[in-house]
């Protein structure tokens, strides 16, 4: 009981230690992300950390209009990177998971 006990301790430590290294790999995928016309681009890492906004010249000229574009570009983006960032540390964790009696019905 106990060497069944320590060896899912083992396991969960090693799953860990690989949903951490996941992550910090997750800090060089990079997420682009653009207006529907271009003017404004942003890239964030796949941990949702904006690297570089680009905007156009024209889109200075008003204000309520750049808040727009950002508004919108920024949430798509990070809806992106969410994706993949979960993506990538659910499919380490649930490789992982030991196989404990009675939690296949949690799936």
């Amino acid at each position: 009981m106990f060497g069944d006990l320590m060896g899912m301790m083992g396991k969960i430590k090693e799953t860990q230690k690989k949903v951490e290294e996941t992550k910090k790999r997750l800090d060089t995928v990079l997420v682009d992300e653009q207006s529907h016309d271009s003017k404004l681009k942003v890239t964030l890492t796949a941990n949702r950390e904006i690297k570089s906004i680009t905007i156009e010249d024209e889109l200075l000229e008003d204000k309520e209009q750049l808040e727009d574009y950002l508004i919108l570009t920024l949430n798509k983006a990070i809806a992106k990177a969410t994706q993949i960032h979960e993506a990538e540390v659910g499919a380490v964790a649930k490789e992982g998971m030991p196989n404990i009696p009675g939690m296949d019905m949690f799936k």
